[in-house]
């Protein structure tokens, strides 16, 4: 696994960036940043401490498909942790074998430092290596349409 950061600071106060990263008010606005990723990408789940969440698009296949993960740790406005464990195919959650076994306990997550009017976000994901350079690529446009939409 490889470690990858990125952040970028965006006028406006933590909680209401939090509240837009994460969808709490309106989910379209997760869906938003995250279009940049895959242009269906949505959630299913809570973004509550402890609770199961899935990270689903549709695939070039036309199959829905995701992430399998947990919310491992969510502080209002300052910080939130998302352990994945599995992959979504279809309906199917798949949490072991080779596919899974290559990243899963990887981490993501974001945290929100206000200052001054100015809240710094930033984003530690662990990722393999085949996604280290799609991940360089696309989380820098993915805040920037966070950014756009945080005003």
């Amino acid at each position: 696994m490889k470690s990858l950061q990125f952040s970028i600071n965006i006028k406006a106060p933590a909680a209401k960036v939090y509240n837009i990263m994460l969808g709490i008010d309106n989910k379209t606005t997760y869906e938003q940043w995250t279009a940049l990723f895959n242009p269906s990408s949505t959630y299913e789940g809570s973004w509550k401490k402890g609770s199961k969440i899935l990270f689903v698009g549709i695939g070039e296949d036309g199959k829905k498909g995701g992430l399998v993960s947990e919310i491992a740790e969510n502080i209002p406005n300052q910080f939130v942790s998302i352990r994945h464990y599995g992959l979504l195919n279809g309906e199917i959650e798949i949490t072991e074998g080779p596919d899974v076994e290559k990243w899963a306990g990887g981490l993501e997550n974001y945290s929100f430092e206000e200052n001054n009017g100015i809240t710094k976000v930033t984003v530690d994901v662990n990722i393999t290596e085949d996604f280290v350079d799609y991940m360089n690529n696309t989380y820098p446009n993915a805040l920037a349409k966070l950014k756009e939409i945080s005003k």
